[in-house]
């Protein structure tokens, strides 16, 4: 429109855009609307409307003119727009940066808050576009982040806008309303306090806020007879009761990952899962930084009785069932003089190695082994000297510290019992992952009075009376503990979508104060806490950084217990039978996330699946039952039994199968419904994760869509590479050990195949910049927080299970995985891959039409609007990084999903080639600021969605030919070494190579 109408008819002034624009970009976003009324006011404008247009007649005969509809346009999208996903919240909020004194249509604004999970804060740093949330990253101030995130806070922001989201008050399955609730909560309320509260109880998920849980317990005051009951199906119940086991109390465990040499790693993915994983994961990788022959590393040992992340970057692993890590850790605890007993062979060399870095090695153990294989962990830490240095103990996090398992076995008691009328659930559903032996679901339909809160109508709230809808912590005022203790802010970036309560807000209704905010209760408490003058200071100061400063919990002192080393009854495999591990699905936890299509499609790591769950088994296990990937089988449990796809996992323990939890939803909207196989349906509360199972083959066969064998990239001699290990430590992934390094510091670099002057392409003169990455293998934890954070940052769609079965997957990055040695002990490797930015690259000259051309910074840059869809690109992409939409998968038509998009980034459709862009959005933003500012862009002032998303800093962009860029002098080194480097791409992402640091006194 702005080409067509800039030379009007009948020789008339020219519409001068560039003045309307100038005004919107000074008068910002209240005049932008009003702004459009007057551009509708405008002659030259209103004419050629007119001469291009003529005029409708309604029937009423009252003539509208189309430049009216310019008017009308303005009007009904300040109605909508400003009512609907774009309005901010009431009460004033502060951004991280600057407080604005409008938004600026264009302009991003950043707000610190915090993402609970399991009661545990991750500070975070929101984008808004308009009033919109569009992408979350970390933030540095934070200590249980320092600027990484998970895929879970990732993917968040498409949580808020889910349409499947709950949306209305709903009364035994009718749609109501909250005065409607408040009013049955009158009559109720009073009966209650006739009887002291004597049948309430509130059961909620885990809480360290320590406002909500002062709202509750002035709730409980208002009635003395009330009970408060919490429950997480994924909990640290087995941390706590261990702490109690060697200590006597409960107490919150702080590891110090960056102080270990040596760490030993019992079950426990410490880098990507469980309280302060996202810290650990920078704490671990800042040791495994190689710069020269002369750098120091820590070295890991794990032990695992299922493949996991941490396990991949470990310089030992040792496969092994869960129920034999306490039989390894007394063998350890014997040797180390802890605990009298024969201790194996095996640890001998590990033990000397602790003992050779007393002070200064660690021993962690995962949430999900029992009490004694963590009381034990403390008492060697304790015998090692590591308490006070890599090991920390404070107070305990939780509010209200309990055994959640007990305190939702009591309250399933109470209820067959008759002695509870009123039951108030928050956030939980136990309907849905309380063990199989509690029969929740049924004894819950045995409360007079059943009201439920939460995110989703799910199982539970299927059977409550009342349904109110929870706000998401994008929406609601709060606090919440980090791994440490340090008192973290949640403040809202937008006002609720749906008109949804928080939990605060809702003890307040029951103690009769159904007026107040969750901003008044959350200020209000933290006012009392801090009298005087300089309070809202305080306040404003702790919201902008989004962290109390000084409140992590200080280091207490603690003794060891006479009877900390007690066994205790463990699992017992009968003849024939077979481990069941339980585990937390790394892609959507325990089920919470089950209707996240970004966290659905997601590869697992390892493993590579998406949309579904598995039975894994270990190659010889399966061949043993005569089963292959996809094989149906049934996973007996006395006379409970679910039926489970197979999938074959190399590194997995013999006679042990992990079946993850959080599938099998029955009410988890229209993506989470009816997928994978519930492991819940097994799971018991006296063998919460680990239990004794039957393998029965059925015959039957399942569809499991994985992208492990999707865009292999040849690597030329393939019978070389199978021959010879050193084929394997120059092509894809290059890999020596720290001693291999310091004989031979340019082991990575590939010997030469070819004259790489000669060339058909042109050489390309760059004046500017030029852009490129590095990435560091040693670094990557393979989190996948990087391609969660791609598809935010650039609109990447969701395709589907049947999509991806076909090997249309849209990822701009992925994340390879490669297995070396034998199948029962492979050294595992991770690899992110996207697109290179070949100097000479194989997909410019092929496209016919000129869609994909090379930018004078060095970009491979695809222009949509050009593209047909020939795909030559791609068939000539020897690194398989291009995508194509072969079917319309961006949502054109769920209203709530527009406010998730990026606007700086295209919404492509059907038929058009995709990949990674370098962010090129905010490539140009630095350089726009830069430019105004009359000066070139700073190294890291530009910082990709992958590289800002990543916990281990493994990932580095800038410019390359600023010598003195973190990206420069990374390529300088010697492990740095592109891919497929005899194909004279010469691509500007590359890589440094893996180091190991395997102890010489084991072998094999």
């Amino acid at each position: 429109m702005k080409e067509k109408y800039m030379s009007e008819p009948g020789g008339k002034k020219p519409f001068d855009f560039a003045a309307i624009q100038a005004k919107l970009e000074k008068e910002g976003g209240r005049r932008f609307w009003q702004s459009l009324e007057e551009l509708a006011e405008t002659p030259a404008y209103r004419d050629s409307l007119d001469h291009e247009f003529p005029h409708a007649t309604e029937t009423s005969g009252q003539e509208i003119h189309r430049r009216d509809v310019l008017k009308l346009m303005a009007a009904s999208a300040a109605l909508a727009g400003l009512s609907a996903c774009t309005k901010l919240p009431t009460q004033k909020i502060v951004p991280y940066v600057r407080a604005p004194e409008e938004i600026v249509p264009g302009k991003p604004l950043f707000y610190a808050t915090s993402m609970p999970q399991a009661g545990i804060a991750a500070g975070l740093l929101v984008e808004s576009h308009m009033g919109r949330p569009t992408k979350i990253e970390g933030n540095p101030q934070h200590p249980g982040s320092l600027g990484g995130t998970d895929v879970f806070a990732q993917a968040s922001v498409l949580d808020l806008y889910d349409p499947d989201r709950s949306q209305v008050v709903i009364r035994e399955g009718r749609i109501s309303d909250w005065s409607a609730f408040l009013a049955a909560l009158n009559v109720t309320r009073e009966e209650l306090r006739l009887r002291k509260g004597a049948g309430l109880r509130f059961l909620t998920e885990t809480i360290t806020s320590p406002s909500l849980a002062d709202q509750l317990r002035i709730t409980m005051a208002a009635f003395p007879e009330a009970k408060w009951h919490q429950f997480e199906p994924c909990g640290r119940d087995a941390a706590r009761e261990g702490a109690r086991l060697a200590f006597g109390r409960y107490v919150n465990t702080v590891y110090r990952i960056d102080r270990a040499d040596v760490i030993v790693s019992l079950d426990a993915d410490f880098l990507c899962s469980g309280p302060g994983h996202v810290r650990h994961a920078r704490d671990f990788s800042k040791r495994r930084i190689v710069e020269g022959p002369s750098s120091q590393m820590n070295r890991l040992y794990v032990l695992e009785s299922t493949p996991s992340n941490t396990g991949a970057m470990a310089d030992h692993r040792l496969p092994m069932r869960a129920w034999e890590a306490e039989d390894f850790a007394r063998a350890l605890a014997a040797r180390l003089g802890v605990v009298v007993g024969a201790s194996g062979e095996w640890v001998a060399a590990l033990t000397r190695d602790l003992e050779r870095h007393r002070g200064a090695c660690l021993i962690v153990v995962g949430e999900e082994q029992p009490p004694a294989v963590h009381a034990l962990a403390h008492a060697m830490n304790a015998a090692l000297g590591n308490v006070g240095k890599t090991v920390i103990y404070t107070e305990p996090l939780e509010a209200n510290p309990v055994n959640e398992m007990e305190s939702l076995r009591t309250l399933t008691a109470e209820i067959a019992a008759g002695q509870v009328d009123c039951l108030v659930i928050v956030g939980a559903n136990p309907a849905y992952n309380a063990p199989l032996d509690f029969d929740f679901a049924r004894q819950l339909l045995k409360v007079k009075q059943r009201v439920h809160m939460g995110l989703y109508v799910d199982e539970t709230a299927e059977l409550c009376h009342w349904h109110i809808p929870e706000t998401h912590y994008l929406e609601a005022w709060g606090d919440a503990r980090a791994y440490d203790g340090t008192l973290s802010t949640i403040q809202p970036l937008i006002a609720p979508l749906y008109q949804g309560k928080s939990a605060g807000e809702l003890f307040a209704a029951f103690a009769g104060h159904p007026e107040r905010s969750s901003h008044d209760i959350v200020h209000d408490y933290w006012k009392a806490q801090h009298p005087g003058k300089d309070f809202e200071a305080f306040w404003e100061t702790s919201l902008h950084d989004g962290v109390m400063a000084g409140t992590a919990l200080p280091s207490i002192a603690v003794s060891l217990q006479a009877d900390f080393a007690k066994r205790e009854p463990g699992i017992v495999l009968q003849e024939g039978a077979i481990e069941l591990v339980f585990r937390p699905d790394p892609a959507i936890g325990d089920g919470r996330f089950a209707n996240n299509g970004w966290l659905q499609e997601l590869p697992k790591p390892l493993t590579k699946l998406t949309w579904d769950n598995a039975a894994m088994l270990s190659p010889a296990t399966a061949q043993r039952l005569n089963v292959g990937n996809g094989d149906v089988v049934k996973l007996k449990l006395e006379e409970r039994e679910v039926r489970a796809p197979i999938w074959v996992m190399p590194g997995q323990p013999d006679n042990s199968v992990t079946l993850h939890l959080g599938y099998g939803r029955r009410r988890a909207g229209h993506l989470g419904t009816g997928i994978g196989v519930n492991a819940y349906a097994l799971r018991t509360s006296r063998q919460p994760w680990a239990a004794s199972t039957q393998i029965e083959k059925t015959g039957e066969h399942y569809w499991l869509a994985a992208t492990q064998h999707h865009n292999i990239i040849e690597t030329g001699d393939r019978r070389a590479e199978e021959e010879s290990v050193a084929a394997f430590r120059r092509d894809l992934i290059r890999v020596a050990t720290l001693d291999e390094f310091r004989n031979d510091p340019g082991f990575a670099q590939a010997p030469e195949r070819g004259a790489k002057e000669l060339s058909l392409y042109p050489d390309r003169p760059y004046e500017g910049y030029a852009w490129g990455m590095a990435i560091d293998l040693n670094r990557c934890i393979g989190c996948n927080a990087c391609v969660v954070a791609c598809q935010a940052e650039n609109n990447i769609p969701v395709v589907g299970k049947d999509q991806v079965l076909a090997g249309r997957e849209m990822h701009w990055i992925r994340v390879d995985t490669y297995f070396r040695g034998g199948l029962e002990y492979p050294e595992t490797y991770l690899e992110p891959v996207l697109c290179m930015h070949c100097e000479n690259a194989p997909c410019e000259g092929v496209c016919p039409v000129g869609a994909t051309v090379h930018s004078p910074e060095g970009l491979n840059e695809m222009v949509y609007n050009r593209c047909v869809g020939t795909r030559y690109c791609s068939n000539n992409c020897p690194y398989k990084v291009r995508r194509f939409n072969f079917k319309l998968y961006s949502d054109w038509t769920t209203p709530s999903l527009y406010g998730l998009r990026n606007p700086n980034v295209t919404v492509r459709s059907r038929g058009v080639m995709e990949k990674c862009t370098y962010c090129v959005q905010r490539i140009n933003a630095a350089k726009i600021e830069a430019e105004k500012a009359d000066r070139s862009v700073r190294d890291g002032e530009i910082v990709t969605a992958c590289q800002g998303a990543c916990p281990a800093e493994a990932i580095v962009f800038g410019d390359i030919h600023d010598p003195q860029s973190r990206v420069s002098k990374l390529k300088a080194q010697s492990r740095n070494y592109g891919l497929l480097e005899d194909l004279n791409t010469r691509p500007r992402t590359t890589y440094l190579a893996r180091v190991r640091n395997p102890n010489p006194e084991i072998h094999g």
